[in-house]
């Protein structure tokens, strides 16, 4: 028996024959246009919300947040100020500045100022000079006496040296004084005492209580 194969309608071989027919290629480009229209205006306003969000989304990890801290009158009332300095001149009017990581006072009335890491330089008549460090001090503004407190460091352009935990200095009249433990070296030798007195500016020194010296004899350069 023989099968007889129906063949393609003329329609069904016209549109084999003819793939790209310019009717389907029409309509399909008509629906993606018809998408594109309701996608684009959508796709616009979220990108043009993220570029308004995005500094304020990226500031959320860096931002930091300052919590309320209690503050007695007594801390409100302090002034404080950092890289502190003051200048002033003596009695020979011979100029000396005070410097400190920072200075504390009650109030602006105060006479007494704290320092921390405070540092005085001191001009002589001669055109040399005097450094003194310390931990902490005290600066008495009327009196312009400063007292030194941790570990005192004296210094004299001529190549001395004062090392000690405690030292009272008369800024006006250039007078110092130690009360405690000394140690020091000159262009002589070294020294050790159980405290020290200064006078003007380093014209006399004294070493008071037990004290000990040793001198340095230049023998044809041999000490």
């Amino acid at each position: 028996m023989a099968t007889t194969l129906a063949g393609p309608t003329a329609t069904q071989f016209a549109s084999f024959a003819n793939p790209g027919d310019p009717r389907r290629v029409d309509a399909g480009y008509g629906r993606f246009v018809g998408i594109m229209k309701m996608l684009l205006p959508t796709v616009a306003v979220i990108l043009i919300a993220l570029v308004f969000a995005w500094p304020h989304l990226s500031e959320q990890d860096g931002r930091f947040r300052i919590d309320p801290v209690a503050i007695s009158p007594e801390d409100a009332e302090n002034f404080r100020m950092l890289n502190a300095r003051y200048t002033g001149v003596d009695r020979n009017s011979r100029p000396y500045a005070i410097t400190a990581n920072s200075a504390d006072q009650k109030s602006a009335e105060a006479r007494l100022v704290n320092l921390e890491a405070p540092k005085a330089d001191i001009l002589l008549s001669d055109k040399s000079w005097i450094a003194l460090t310390a931990e902490d001090g005290i600066f008495d503004r009327e009196s312009q006496i400063l007292e030194l407190t941790g570990a005192v460091n004296l210094f004299h352009d001529s190549g001395y040296e004062f090392h000690t935990t405690n030292a009272i200095f008369d800024l006006m009249a250039g007078d110092a004084i130690g009360q405690e433990q000394v140690t020091g070296q000159g262009p002589f030798g070294q020294f050790s005492a159980a405290g020290f007195r200064i006078h003007n500016q380093g014209e006399r020194v004294e070493l008071v209580g037990q004290s000990r010296v040793i001198i340095h004899l230049n023998r044809g350069g041999d000490e």
